[in-house]
């Protein structure tokens, strides 16, 4: 499969850009024609279906896979009205917030309200108080490599406590292995014959093993369960997830994602109903979110964009070398490779003056899929190629670190979260202010509030001279967010000498050339 194919008929399409948070064209018509095409029903379609159900969630993501991208790009960006089942948040804003913290979340309206800068992005600007001091809503581009990553991690470790156990009962006697993945260290354990394994000696992860990559402290495993906290949390939506809370029950289930969650191995976050008949909130709205609509937006952010690298020069070099010899990369590590690489397609953003007619950014977006046609008259299905993939510029460890007392964390009920996993940076220079909690203004400042774990390398960087500081975060300020729909891309390049350009002809990552019908408008 060429890339060439990505461009095809791309001239010949012609579609509104999507922005921001999106009305439902639908419910509020308007002269320019922006907004949603289609209406909540007919974005749930067929329901979750199977790959030879028609406009179902498993046909899209199976045989028109940018389709069902695009369609959880709208959910994302939809603004939800009450007539649809949006609010009142948990409890209204009153209960026991020591042990409810969704009581302290915001009630939006749309994701893109937590999740929304830059503009149309999925990117960060939300602030809420399910802890005293505040948490900022980080960015989500490259969520879906995140997931990835931290499951690969996760299979790699255990498999070594599983080694490590046998070892042990062959030879009657205590084994202790180191616990190392992708290259990081986790610490080591010990397996006794009794089959009794001591975790004492492992750091950074919990003594389950199991990496938890979203949040800041490290709490939930993947982006369905993500989902249906956000909506239930944040926008008083109750998913309906019949697969989700039986995994939640101790079964097993692989998301038309392709992640598998085990309840057998692990806790897995429950749904608030898989009844689609039920009223969790009593707000005489049922089924608000059908899984299908669940299944686009998991999809969606599988396969969300990476963030972008803007102008390298001989100062951000040097500045990401003095990164380095500082001992930053220690744990945030620059690259780190996927084995089994679920996306259908990955978009590789750089600055590039000339190709880059409106933010000297440009995105080419390259496949990752197979085609396979089963015969049954159906459009071919686009699976997934399931190969490796380095992952470039992400600087994490997808750990917990003690980054000493000016980063612990009150909580409600009165004691202090400590540990915290390790930022990935990309996206760092566009996502001021700073911290889990937004108190740091300036990547200086975080980089100084840091202790603990971290005290010999923050030491590291006070000492530089100022003008090798300024380097260094120079070269963190070139690790950015971006603007889809005002990013030219080999999907859609743009074109300067349109009539009033810049608003029109700025280029754009434009999925809609990718559809089986791209006529079809989502």
């Amino acid at each position: 499969m060429k890339t060439t194919i990505l461009c095809a008929a791309l001239l010949a399409v012609s579609t509104p850009l999507l922005v921001a948070q999106l009305v439902d064209k639908n419910k509020a018509p308007n002269t320019a024609e922006e907004g949603i095409s289609k209406s909540l029903a007919q974005q749930a379609g067929a329901g979750r279906g199977d790959p030879f159900t028609p406009n179902s969630s498993v046909f899209l993501i199976t045989r028109d896979p940018f389709r069902s991208i695009r369609r959880g790009r709208q959910l994302f960006q939809r603004k939800f009205t009450r007539a649809e089942g949006q609010g009142p948040n948990v409890g209204d804003g009153a209960g026991n917030v020591n042990s409810t913290l969704a009581i302290g979340a915001g009630l939006a309206d749309s994701c893109a309200g937590c999740h929304g800068r830059p503009r149309g992005a999925a990117g960060a600007g939300g602030d809420v108080v399910t802890r005293p001091d505040s948490r900022d809503a980080p960015h989500l581009f490259g969520l879906g490599i995140k997931e990835m990553l931290g499951d690969e991690i996760t299979a790699e470790l255990r498999e070594r406590r599983r080694r490590a156990l046998v070892e042990a009962r062959a030879g009657g006697e205590a084994v202790t292995r180191p616990l190392v993945s992708k290259g990081i260290s986790y610490g080591v354990l010990t397996a006794r014959p009794d089959g009794s394994v001591d975790v004492s000696r492992v750091s950074g992860v919990d003594p389950d093993l199991r990496v938890r990559p979203f949040f800041h402290h490290g709490g939930t495993i993947s982006i369905r369960e993500f989902i249906a906290g956000a909506l239930q949390n944040e926008m008083g939506l109750q998913s309906v997830d019949p697969e989700l809370l039986a995994a939640s029950q101790g079964r097993r289930l692989i998301t038309p994602s392709g992640m598998l969650l085990d309840g057998s191995l692990d806790k897995i976050e429950s749904p608030p109903t898989g009844d689609p008949n039920a009223d969790p909130d009593g707000d005489g709205v049922k089924n608000e979110i059908p899984a299908a609509l669940v299944d686009h937006l998991e999809f969606y952010l599988l396969n969300y964009f990476k963030p972008a690298t803007y102008q390298q020069t001989d100062a951000t070099r040097e500045g990401r070398r003095l990164f380095e010899q500082t001992g930053c990369a220690s744990c945030h590590i620059p690259d780190l490779q996927i084995d089994r690489d679920r996306r259908v397609a990955d978009v590789e953003t750089v600055y590039d003056p000339d190709k880059g007619i409106f933010n000297n950014l440009y995105a080419t977006a390259t496949p990752l899929f197979r085609v396979v046609d089963d015969g049954r008259g159906f459009p071919a299905m686009k699976l997934p190629k399931m190969e490796p993939f380095l992952v470039r510029n992400i600087f994490t460890d997808f750990k917990r670190h003690d980054l000493g007392p000016n980063f612990y964390e009150r909580n409600y009920d009165g004691t202090l979260q400590k540990e915290f996993m390790t930022t990935a940076l990309w996206g760092v220079g566009t996502t001021a202010p700073y911290g889990h909690d937004g108190r740091s203004i300036n990547l200086v400042e975080v980089i100084l509030r840091h202790g603990g774990e971290a005290q010999e390398s923050r030491d590291s960087f006070a000492r530089l001279a100022p003008a090798e500081q300024s380097r260094l975060t120079d070269f963190l300020a070139t690790l950015v967010l971006f603007p889809p729909d005002d990013t030219a891309s080999n999907l859609d390049p743009g074109a300067r000498n349109l009539t009033n350009f810049p608003q029109y002809g700025h280029g754009s990552i434009k999925l809609t050339a990718l559809f089986n019908n791209p006529g079809d408008i989502e």
